[in-house]
């Protein structure tokens, strides 16, 4: 997942930005959109520099190697990056190769860049697995990068291997100019974040957390936001919705479809999941969220502004969040989602249902747990022949605390200087990417890339992904001068 803050997009609703994007298009799901027509993004450089021509060289080679789940291989891409850091005069005890060995496609590649010693390391994170892509699907090969129109296409090539590929021509780029942290890098390009068994960031939490420990880490999840080719924000990721499935189930003893009756499977679970669409859990704002709403309003048309303003002086204020819940994509920062996403019911035509079962999709707002989303659900449903089960334990990392003062700085003064000045907002992001992991294990995950896109353009998971050619090498340009402050000995300093 890299689609920067996706409840973010909703910025779109403003007039001046919805007639640039026709209306109601402009808002739907990424992957309705992968039947566009390809508009030229401006700005791509027509010469290269050095460390540009080696972190293209390092993006194609990743985006190359077909990394899905299943059908690729991790480990491959690993290697090819491992050959680069030994080829750089890295250590081979800083260089790790480590994964299941039940797993031998998904290995991931743990590199530590030798600091001075002064505090604990920084982890710069990469997810190298892909989603499926299907030949028969893209008008192209999925898995050979191609420029086109100031975009590279390709599976992969905005979710996650520009981050994967900046990151690692960043620290070599260190090594090679003889530049020395005043702490370590710790770089991790892992496996099975975007699904399968064996995610590469829980394994190395379980077995090798000395590998990857770190005052915090930096992650994808954030970026920019274009209007009209321009920078209007940027986003650092700071918490995440926790991800829960629900099952609902109704047991009957069934009968003959001729002879009906009242206590009807499939009529409990309907009523059942009526009761949840009505239900609205209640606004849950945090330190991540408040701030968001705060620096929104900013940017945001008067009406929605003023709503914003209102709800984080008094999160009790239903006008405001009724307001602000008109949208969607706010609505869903705001508090708790559920939603029904699958149905399965009866045996036969002429019977009545022996089971009627449902799956609700919720996510969680951070000081919130699944346990207590469950009894909410079953105080809603009302009725106790509806039983509901949780897919998931309770997750630990708590509540969003405040984003590390000294990156955030770094970040706002970096936005300053390369973006215009635009503003930098903190997020939570209603999807999911491996930052909950670290945070559960108390490594505080930051995502934050310099990267910009148009809402949707990127179409990430969807047939046709890209990312402009221009917002890559921004994205190099930005990263490699934030880990640079942040790890450099002027931490905390104005940038000049």
């Amino acid at each position: 997942f890299a689609v920067g803050a996706l409840p973010t997009m909703s910025l779109l609703r403003r007039p001046t930005l919805a007639r640039a994007l026709t209306g109601a298009v402009a808002m739907t799901l990424p992957l309705a959109l992968s039947a566009q027509i390809l508009q030229k993004a401006p700005g791509a450089p027509t010469t290269l520099t050095p460390a540009q021509q080696d972190a293209r060289a390092i993006y194609k080679e990743m985006v190359e190697i077909n990394t899905v789940d299943s059908v690729g291989s991790v480990t491959k891409a690993a290697q090819a990056v491992a050959a680069r850091f030994k080829a750089a005069g890295f250590p081979a005890g800083d260089i790790h190769l480590v994964g299941p060995a039940s797993a031998p496609a998904k290995q991931n590649l743990i590199v530590r860049y030798r600091g001075k010693g002064r505090g604990k390391p920084i982890l710069l994170l990469a997810h190298l697995d892909v989603v499926a892509a299907l030949r028969s699907d893209w008008p192209r090969d999925p898995f050979a990068m191609t420029e086109q129109d100031g975009y590279f296409l390709g599976r992969g090539v905005a979710d996650d291997k520009s981050m994967a590929a900046i990151l690692a021509a960043n620290v070599l780029r260190y090594k090679k100019e003889g530049w020395v942290p005043e702490r370590d890098l710790i770089l991790a390009l892992t496996a099975d974040e975007e699904g399968g068994g064996d995610n590469g960031v829980s394994w190395l939490i379980a077995n090798h957390r000395d590998l990857i420990d770190a005052e915090y880490a930096i992650n994808e999840g954030g970026g920019g936001t274009l209007q009209n080719d321009k920078p209007l924000f940027h986003s650092i990721q700071a918490a995440e919705k926790v991800y829960n499935d629900f099952t609902l189930t109704v047991l009957n003893t069934g009968g003959h479809s001729s002879v009906p009756r009242k206590d009807n499977a499939i009529y409990s679970l309907a009523n059942a999941l009526a009761r949840i669409e009505k239900y609205t859990f209640p606004v849950e704002l945090n330190d991540v969220t408040r701030p968001f709403f705060e620096q929104t309003a900013k940017v945001e048309m008067p009406s929605l502004a003023t709503a914003m303003k209102a709800l984080v002086a008094n999160p009790t204020d239903t006008a405001a969040a009724r307001i602000i819940s008109t949208d969607p994509r706010y609505a869903s920062m705001l508090r708790t989602t559920c939603v029904a996403t699958r149905l399965s019911a009866g045996h036969a035509n002429n019977a009545l249902p022996q089971t009627a079962s449902a799956n609700v999709n919720c996510r969680i707002a951070p000081t919130s747990s699944g346990s207590q989303v469950m009894a909410a659900l079953e105080t809603a449903i009302g009725d106790a022949t509806v039983k509901v089960t949780g897919s998931r334990e309770d997750r630990k990392d708590g509540a969003p605390g405040a984003i590390n003062a000294t990156l955030l700085q770094a970040t706002t003064q970096l936005t300053n200087k390369m973006f215009g000045g635009v503003p930098v907002i903190p997020t939570m992001s209603t999807g999911a990417t491996d930052g909950y992991r670290l945070r559960a294990v108390g490594i505080p995950t930051y995502g934050v890339s310099g990267i910009f896109s148009s809402p949707g353009e990127t179409n990430a998971h969807g047939r046709d992904e890209k990312l402009r050619v221009k917002s890559f090498y921004d994205g190099l340009d930005f990263l490699y001068e934030l880990v640079k402050q942040v790890a450099g000995p002027n931490a905390g300093k104005p940038i000049s």
